[in-house]
């Protein structure tokens, strides 16, 4: 089995990361059944992709094969806009048209990069089911968990102090202040920004992945 969940990030990886990382984080203390085959190794991520980091594919898929022949399947969690410059590379080398947005931006629903990357492991791997999930309808269709109903009561109440003192600005973690919640300055904020794939976690994460 190929469980591709693709998460969304056009230019950067951090959510994909992120998600990762928390998903990682909940398989410490889940029950487990060895005897039913529901073993930590096949519950782990196999593979995180960002678009911050080149996917080799063929390197890839004979580390992935190894996976597969030992647990039987394989997971991966992949961000939308990993390995789209390959693969609209890939298509316009062909003579195929890539479908832009009014800013020039690929869309990504026409080139679908969770599809792409599905079919190119599938045969490789000799996978024989695959799936492709797409965490953005998944995160709209599920109720606020105990973390993220005390982000947004942190945010909101913070929102309004910050509205009757007259202070502007983007409420959320300013990463350059020691990850404090603040107004961060208009000004300071922009599309674009790539992932820093050289931090301390998200290197302990690719470890952890790579060691299954």
């Amino acid at each position: 089995m190929l469980i591709i969940h693709e998460c969304m990030g056009r230019d950067c990886g951090y959510l994909t990361a992120a998600t990762a990382k928390a998903y990682m984080d909940s398989l410490h203390g889940l029950p487990l059944l060895p005897g039913l085959n529901l073993t930590k190794q096949r519950k782990c991520l196999h593979a995180v992709y960002v678009p911050e980091v080149r996917i080799d594919v063929d390197a890839e898929a004979r580390r992935l094969k190894r996976v597969m022949d030992t647990h039987d399947c394989v997971n991966i969690f992949l961000s939308e806009g990993a390995g789209v410059h390959d693969i609209v590379a890939q298509l316009e080398a062909r003579g195929e048209s890539v479908p832009r947005d009014a800013f020039g931006h690929v869309k990504l629903d026409k080139v679908q990069p969770g599809a792409y990357f599905a079919k190119q492991f599938a045969e490789k791997l000799g996978a024989e089911k695959v799936l492709v999930q797409k965490s953005g309808y998944m995160a709209r269709a599920a109720p606020a968990n105990v973390a993220d109903r005390a982000l947004i009561n942190a945010c909101a109440t913070l929102a309004v102090e910050c509205g009757i003192k007259g202070n502007s600005g983007c409420i959320g973690q300013d990463e350059e202040r020691g990850d404090s919640l603040r107004a961060i300055e208009f000004p300071r904020i922009k599309g674009g920004k790539a992932f820093d794939v050289r931090v301390d976690w998200f290197q302990d994460l690719l470890r952890q992945v790579n060691s299954v």
